[in-house]
């Protein structure tokens, strides 16, 4: 909020674009993610206030990321090469675990002019995994 706001004159004159980082956690959760699932909805209710607010000259999105695996770019003494199980992949309709570049490549769509049309929404980038119905047996 507060790296926005001061942002907000430069993003007006460039006639620019907001991207929040949220996550799949803000729509669905897990135990325990009370603090972290709470931020990042904030982060959505943001989204659509400030589209709102700065429109027209800025546009606002979030990116809501799934499961991406950041193990081979950690930094050096941390890097990991995690080798997923068939039930991790199975878990995501398009068969795979998320990579970094599948979060960047939605960021350069929507901070460019294609995207010159899309504001106040929030972009769910998982593989299909939240609309998958999983059932533990």
């Amino acid at each position: 909020f507060l790296c926005t706001r001061a942002a907000i004159p430069d993003l007006r004159t460039r006639r620019g674009s907001i991207i929040n980082m949220a996550s799949t956690r803000a729509l669905q959760s897990e135990p325990h993610c009370e603090a972290y699932a709470a931020a990042k909805g904030g982060l959505l209710a943001m989204t659509h206030a400030l589209a709102i607010s700065l429109g027209p000259e800025v546009r606002v999105n979030a990116i809501c990321p799934g499961w991406i695996e950041t193990g081979p770019w950690q930094k050096s003494d941390q890097r990991s090469s995690p080798e997923h199980r068939a039930i991790d992949r199975d878990q995501h309709p398009v068969g795979r675990i998320g990579e970094p570049e599948d979060i960047a490549a939605a960021v350069a769509f929507l901070a460019g002019d294609e995207a010159g049309f899309i504001t106040g929404q929030e972009f769910v980038i998982d593989g299909g995994m939240t609309r998958k119905m999983i059932y533990a047996e």
